[in-house]
């Protein structure tokens, strides 16, 4: 892949809310402690926060409109119903899916998905019942639907195992059906027509054994399943409808894919796959996709070694994010340099909320980063801390910065933090 384009700091407006106090990242990754969204029409800002604050405020302005106390860790947001649904997924002893009313905050259902996947067996957050993907849309009757995919871990010695359910609920919150596995989601993505939903499974070790399942969407029946074929328990990183294909970045392989009808392969990229680089054997996971309208972006993440999870090089494609056309051509590429917790989209423009580069530590990763899915890189608005979660719609970018502190340096850069702007 090409060498990185230079940089430009972006000359937008940007607005801060601090979001009171949160443990500083350190070196490495931390799991999922915060979520954003942004209404479709882009004039209200929702903000989920690790001990469970949900706060809803005007974009222009930032005024708090309303805060209620989720359940669990607020982890994930969506809307419904026109933006008049704001619905919060969490992390916790419940695993809770909650829909509140977008203009006072009031609870309007509740889901609990511990009852499905079951309780922690271990007081540790990666035991705990965890809603990892919200999808919204219509389906093919004109229904509004919300689907989520919850999952829960955990091990007996050398025994590992995954409790998942995937749900479709009307807007009221009932439960319309479930697809559950002894597999870990991580995507969901919904075709544009509301007829088929895709689901990423991440984690393959039971009986389970394959990374992409279509579900017909109306009634959760099994459409067609698709895999990388790979060995490990490694499958997908991310899944994107466009139009009939669907794009897929495989963690078993670290390539991208683009596929048809029932999974018959249109083409694959290599995007960080195992390389040998001064003795070592290294690769980097393809962890986000997004396909719209004849494009397909893939991101990448961390270097690791096969042999160790330590090690002083890094692969040439880490951190890095590449667009193709509809014949798998490289269209333009570039670099994220930091590690994208999750990608935020809208259209053609894609942003990245970068964390740090826990192998280089260099604090000009820490930034939220916006791009053309046609031309490539549009702006950068650095921040102190880290980026942890980012939101775009009708121009309103939002992003969540998080404090860090590396190891070895000893201070604390940033602060828990909404960080707004126009991109206009």
């Amino acid at each position: 892949m090409a060498e990185p384009a230079p940089e430009h700091d972006s000359e937008i407006d940007l607005r801060r809310e601090p979001l009171g106090e949160i443990e500083p990242a350190r070196s490495r990754h931390m799991w999922t402690r915060s979520a954003v969204g942004v209404a479709e029409s882009g004039d209200l800002v929702v903000t989920g926060e690790w001990d469970g604050t949900v706060t809803a405020r005007d974009a222009d302005s930032l005024e708090t409109r309303w805060t209620v106390d989720h359940p669990d860790h607020a982890v994930g947001i969506a809307s419904l119903e026109d933006d008049e649904t704001i619905v919060v997924a969490g992390r916790g002893d419940t695993g809770a899916i909650v829909a509140y009313d977008a203009e006072t905050g009031e609870q309007r259902w509740r889901y609990d998905t511990a009852d499905d996947v079951g309780e922690a067996v271990k007081d540790t957050v990666f035991y705990l019942p965890y809603v990892v993907a919200l999808e919204t849309g219509t389906d093919a009757d004109g229904n509004e639907r919300l689907y989520a995919a919850a999952r829960r871990y955990e091990r007996d010695g050398e025994t590992r195992q995954w409790h998942s359910t995937v749900y479709a609920f009307d807007a009221d919150g009932d439960v319309c059906w479930t697809y559950e596995t002894d597999a870990s989601p991580i995507a969901l993505d919904l075709d544009a027509d509301g007829e088929q939903l895709a689901v990423g499974y991440n984690r393959c070790m039971g009986d389970h054994d394959t990374g992409l399942v279509v579900l017909e969407a109306e009634s959760g029946e099994l459409a067609w399943t698709w895999d990388p074929g790979t060995d490990g328990d490694r499958r997908v990183g991310d899944v994107s409808f466009d139009g009939e294909a669907i794009a897929v970045s495989s963690h078993g392989d670290k390539r991208g894919y683009l596929l048809g009808p029932g999974g018959a392969e249109r083409w694959h990229v290599d995007l960080a796959v195992e390389t040998e680089i001064d003795g070592e054997t290294l690769y980097a996971y393809p962890n986000h996709a997004y396909a719209n309208d004849g494009r397909v972006a893939f991101v990448t993440g961390n270097t690791y070694a096969a042999e160790s999870r330590e090690t002083e090089s890094r692969h040439p494609n880490e951190h890095r994010v590449a667009a193709f056309d509809a014949n798998g051509d490289l269209v333009w590429d570039d670099a994220v340099r930091g590690f994208v917790h999750g990608l935020a989209t809208d259209g053609d423009r894609l942003v990245a909320p970068c964390a740090q580069n826990f192998r280089v530590r260099d604090p000009d990763t820490h930034a939220a980063r916006w791009f053309d899915l046609e031309s490539g890189a549009e702006g950068v608005e650095r921040i102190d801390g880290i980026a942890t979660a980012a939101a775009v719609a009708d121009d309103t970018v939002a992003a969540i910065e998080e404090p860090v502190e590396y190891h070895d340096e000893g201070a604390t850069r940033g602060e828990y933090a909404l960080c707004v702007g126009s991109l206009e």
